[in-house]
């Protein structure tokens, strides 16, 4: 063989990996509702290799930082995905036929991701990413350009770092109407009412609006702006990858091909009505019959014993506080530091007259660091001074300078993570972990994630195929864990230091 030349794929390798990131999905939800499966998670918890411990390893749990690691195998410290809001943002990069001054693209991701892995052993090597976020279906992929597409202006979409125009099946696709035809119709319980074990009273849900099925789908002139809150927005993004796979012709070749879905509605319910709710136990029953659909409907497509799933989650959320303190009669509360930053920047700006950019979120007070550094303003004593202001904000657990988290143990719970969430040279003055029960929140009602809790923390990590036990595991693994993983089972090799290991339990002897 001649050197460089990739080795002849063996006839069980697989001819399509199919990772499926359910948005806010924790960990205890297939367990939870358990009895209730009959589709895709019925599938994912009987017949494959579920870690029914599964962890995003880093703070500020956020959709940008918690995909890019899904098929990177490197942790935020490493892909420099940080937060939400320096993850995709590109103005050079705009939406396609919509309105999008904002634009996205991956330039700020850092290294390779399995897509890039399957390249270099494979030029031909096809891959097709689809979510309702925009972020979530780039980050997957990394810097890779292919069919990456998003929800956008009430159309499918994606922007100009992938091309010049919209694929025709796309637009065909969108041309059919399917969002419009939801317009005025009514999201009411799947299953009988006696399905559900929780009650469908109580006011602080969507803030406190609108909180009792059944809810009304908005009319015609606003139903493209906002179906994205509502459980069918991931039955359209299922079938755009359906539609996707067959005009692509993914998994019809020799070598194996890459198909990213990102189910997005799952956090916008979580968020709306709380992971405690009568509504996010609705809307997993019809996640779980949707993808149940399209995993038959794919099997006609690409042939079951040459497909690999797998499944997991971006991140977790925590209870609504109101819920922790009226239901379970448990200390919780909502913070923002907010307030602190702000301040902060007032303080500099009068002094020196000019912006430093202090800002805060999900527990990182952030700053031109530099720009502090050049005027001669000592930044270890502004970051300790602030640090001893936050840290008597009740709620709050631990407070850390860039210097004191280089001091602490990573036994430290909270140090652990942050220390995989923050690149060296990203510039901050604290982060801060919250106490069990409280959450960032800018005071609106609505559940939140993002501050380290468990349940932020924690979400399935999943494995389905031809080869792959049906078993639970209780060890803790990571969603870096995944890249690896599923290296090794395409025979493929990363092309760079990985956080991730690969997992003994999916791979077999």
């Amino acid at each position: 063989m001649a050197a460089g030349q990739a080795a002849p794929p063996r006839a069980d390798t697989p001819a399509l990996v199919v990772l499926v990131a359910v948005d806010q999905m924790r960990a205890d939800y297939l367990g939870r509702f358990a009895g209730q499966w009959i589709g895709g998670f019925r599938r994912f918890y009987s017949e494959g290799t579920l870690f029914e411990h599964g962890r995003q390893d880093h703070a500020a749990t956020e959709t940008a930082p918690g995909h890019a690691t899904m098929l990177s195998g490197r942790e935020p410290t490493h892909t420099g995905i940080v937060l939400n809001n320096r993850g995709i943002q590109d103005p050079t990069a705009p939406a396609l036929e919509v309105v999008d001054s904002v634009g996205a693209s991956p330039r700020r991701f850092q290294g390779s991701t399995l897509y890039d892995w399957m390249l270099a052993q494979d030029p031909d090597a096809r891959v097709l990413s689809v979510s309702r976020k925009d972020r979530a279906a780039i980050l997957p992929i990394g810097r890779g350009r292919g069919p990456v597409l998003w929800f956008a202006g009430g159309q499918f979409t994606t922007s100009r770092y992938y091309g010049d125009m919209l694929p025709a099946w796309v637009r065909a696709f969108n041309a059919r109407g399917g969002v419009a035809r939801l317009a005025g119709t009514t999201w009411d319980l799947l299953r009988p009412d006696t399905a559900y074990a929780e009650p469908d009273s109580m006011p602080f849900e969507n803030g406190g609006q609108d909180f009792v099925f059944p809810h009304h789908l908005p009319a015609a002139d606003v139903i493209a702006r906002r179906i994205t809150a509502y459980p069918w927005m991931d039955s359209l993004t299922l079938s755009l990858a359906l539609e996707g796979v067959g005009q692509l012709h993914l998994g019809q070749r020799p070598r194996p091909d890459l198909l990213a879905i990102s189910l997005s509605t799952t956090d916008a319910v979580g968020h709306a009505f709380g992971p405690d709710s009568r509504e996010i136990h609705d809307q997993l029953l019809r996640v779980d019959l949707w993808l149940g659909q399209f995993m038959d409907s794919l099997a006609q497509l690409v042939p079951r014993s040459r497909t690999v799933f797998v499944l997991t989650g971006d991140h977790g959320i925590s209870s609504m506080p109101e819920f922790a303190v009226l239901v379970r009669h448990q200390k919780a509360g909502r913070i923002s530091l907010a307030g602190f930053a702000s301040h902060l920047e007032a303080q500099l700006e009068a002094r020196y007259r000019t912006a430093f950019d202090v800002t805060f979120d999900n527990g990182l007070v952030t700053a031109d660091v530099e720009a502090l550094r050049a005027r001669g303003v000592n930044v270890d004593s502004i970051a300790s001074a602030l640090a001893g202001e936050v840290q008597q904000v009740p709620g709050v657990a631990a407070v850390y300078t860039p210097a004191a988290l280089v001091a602490a143990p990573d036994s430290v719970a909270a140090a652990h993570l942050w220390r995989r969430l923050l690149p060296p040279a990203f510039g901050w003055l604290i982060c801060v972990s919250t106490r069990p029960g409280y959450i960032w929140s800018n005071g609106a009602l609505g559940a939140e994630h993002g501050a380290g809790n468990p349940e932020d923390v924690e979400v399935p990590i999943a494995f389905l195929g031809t080869g792959i036990r049906a078993q639970r595991v209780a060890r803790p693994v990571r969603t870096v864990d995944i890249a690896p993983t599923l290296a090794r089972l395409l025979m493929v090799r990363p092309t760079e230091p990985l956080d991730g290991v690969t997992l003994p339990e999916v791979l077999g002897p």
